[in-house]
């Protein structure tokens, strides 16, 4: 293997990277979309940590609904109420981001303002939803947030849910770079592996339901991006620009 070229651009991901949306957002609005469907189904923070294994937001409970006695019997009423309450929960998703239920985690709004200024691209790659996109970023990054990255890969670019690699494929050929020139940012074990099977050098920055996750791979594991970096080459009281170029100079992918 080669040695990976400079630093061109950080990838990040979105639900558990940037915030803790997980916990605090769509849990919380799948809640309310259960109530608003007149069902009487409650996911607790540890019960919803466990269905997070399922990737997506309408397969995971597509997947729950199974799971229920008092569901529909039939395959196509399952089908039709996972999508009925998956729409239901994208519009409670914007109202809880809107009444202020989520905010950016540490050192998530520093580390991409320092980036631009100093000549690395930024990206992001999901398989959320382009409308949760919308509702959280203006939230986080402020108006015009479009303008911050070069290129925004999403679910409804991506069908196919980490650890599928193809969401990072697409933000790549948005970037028109080679992955040996990116690193992405991920918080759970199926967005590790998503970035490594693209090729791509991956920090991860522990979220509130893996903080006892094993990711082997990983460039490095960290609880924030305010953490001091403990690899060769890097310096700070916390992870900036020069230790993550020290981080993927020392990868070889």
């Amino acid at each position: 293997m080669s040695k990976t070229k400079a630093l061109r651009a950080l990838i990040f991901d979105v639900d558990g990277t940037l915030a803790e949306t997980e916990r605090d957002g769509h849990r919380v609005a799948f809640n309310r979309a259960f109530a608003a469907q007149g069902l009487d189904w409650h996911w607790d923070v540890p019960t919803y940590g466990r269905w997070l294994r399922i990737s997506g937001g309408r397969e995971r409970i597509r997947a729950y609904i199974d799971t229920r006695d008092d569901a529909p019997v039939e395959t196509s009423e399952r089908d039709a109420l996972a999508a009925a309450l998956h729409r239901r929960k994208n519009r409670a998703y914007a109202d809880v981001v809107e009444q202020g239920g989520i905010s950016a985690r540490r050192g998530v709004l520093r580390l991409p303002e320092a980036s631009v200024n100093e000549g690395v691209r930024l990206a992001i790659a999901t398989t959320t939803g382009r409308g949760n996109l919308d509702a959280l970023f203006p939230r986080l990054f402020g108006k015009g947030w479009e303008t911050r990255f070069d290129a925004i890969a999403c679910a409804e670019d991506a069908p196919n849910k980490k650890p599928d690699p193809q969401v990072y494929h697409v933000a790549l050929h948005r970037l028109g770079i080679d992955a040996s020139e990116a690193l992405a940012v991920e918080d759970s074990p199926a967005g590790l592996a998503a970035a490594r099977h693209a090729h791509l050098a991956c920090l991860v920055t522990r979220s509130a339901y893996f903080r006892r996750a094993a990711f082997p791979g990983a460039a490095a594991v960290v609880d924030d991006l305010d953490t001091a970096p403990d690899w060769p080459g890097a310096r700070g009281p916390r992870i900036g620009l020069d230790a993550l170029r020290a981080l993927h100079a020392t990868m070889r992918v």
